[in-house]
């Protein structure tokens, strides 16, 4: 049994997926109707040990209440890729499978999650390739500058040229996408969008979906109320310490919500509060399309306001194993 809580970032999934695990294990052992549930992050910077508080992830106490997949995989200083991700969920989720419990994919990466739960394939990597493309981007000028967003412009008119359908199914201004279909491209010699149908189709899949969707206004007041946390809780310090060490930040790494900005302060001298507000506003655009991303796979169940989400997921742990077992 498998059902994944997906939304965007600050909804709530981790406190929801925590009290998820925490009660089935408790109704479990009272009734044996529910199996244990094991939690499974679908988070692309959780995956870097050291990296803490500014992915959120579960405290040593939580991991004590409830048992924790695919945090703490990676040094900051690797390029973690979705392949590798895929691989470890696979392996994650069939020894949860072997121990008869039920897994709950929970996180805001819809690339690692459909990776996952749709099974894709993906191309090869082609390193010399993407190190060219993206001295090219470097050689624009830093993240967020006029320059910077010409130069991805150009790659993706370069990329319209050579693979057109691929060019369509991404943001111009997309770096990361922009440059990973043009590697294929270039590195294949065959178009990016001839090695699958793309994230547009949404095919079965035996996982349950289940969606978070706060209100708009909500959200907003959360992303800036839980970084102002973040910060409390040290996550300057937690950057700096990172940015320090002998082997750096890889590029993904730094790339990440919250660090990203908070290195603009500590390297290039942007005062503190402005980094703050910039990762507020950010965090802000990224849920959005976070949100946008999700509502468009007819698959996800989204709680409805006023419905209690930690039930509707027991729910769905429940009737799930109750099935009866067919030939």
């Amino acid at each position: 049994m498998v059902v994944a809580l997906v939304g965007p970032t600050a909804s709530g999934k981790s406190s929801v997926a925590h009290e998820v695990a925490c009660r089935a294990s408790e109704m479990g052992s009272a009734v044996g109707a529910i199996p244990e549930v094991e939690l499974v992050s679908v988070d692309s910077m959780a995956v870097y040990r050291g990296m803490d508080i500014g992915t959120a992830k579960p405290t040593l106490e939580q991991r004590i209440e409830a048992t924790y997949h695919l945090v703490d995989l990676a040094d900051p200083s690797e390029e973690f890729t979705v392949t590798r991700f895929q691989r470890a969920a696979r392996e994650a989720l069939s020894g949860i499978a072997a121990r008869g419990h039920g897994a709950l994919l929970v996180g805001g990466t819809g690339l690692y999650l459909r990776s996952v739960i749709d099974d894709l394939h993906f191309p090869g990597r082609y390193p010399d390739v993407a190190e060219r493309l993206w001295a090219e981007l470097d050689g624009a000028g830093p993240p967020d500058t006029d320059e910077r967003r010409a130069a991805c412009l150009g790659l993706h008119g370069r990329l319209m040229e050579l693979d057109p359908v691929a060019a369509g199914r991404m943001e111009p201004a997309n770096e990361r996408r922009v440059v990973r279909a043009l590697e294929v491209t270039m590195g294949a010699g065959q178009p990016f969008s001839s090695f699958g149908p793309g994230l547009e189709r949404y095919p079965p899949t035996p996982v349950h979906l289940v969606g978070l969707a706060p209100d708009p206004d909500e959200s907003r007041d959360r992303i800036a109320e839980r970084f102002n946390a973040m910060m409390t809780a040290g996550l300057l310090h937690e950057v700096q310490t990172l940015a320090a060490r002998p082997q750096g930040l890889a590029r993904t790494a730094r790339q990440a919500l919250g660090y990203r900005e908070l290195l603009t302060h500590l390297e290039d001298g942007v005062p503190l509060d402005e980094a703050v507000d910039e990762a507020v506003r950010r965090t802000r655009i990224f849920a959005r399309r976070q949100t946008a991303w999700f509502r468009r796979d007819p698959r996800i169940r989204w709680v409805e306001p006023g419905e209690d989400p930690v039930a509707v997921v027991l729910g769905m742990v429940g009737a799930e194993a109750a099935e009866p077992v067919r030939d």
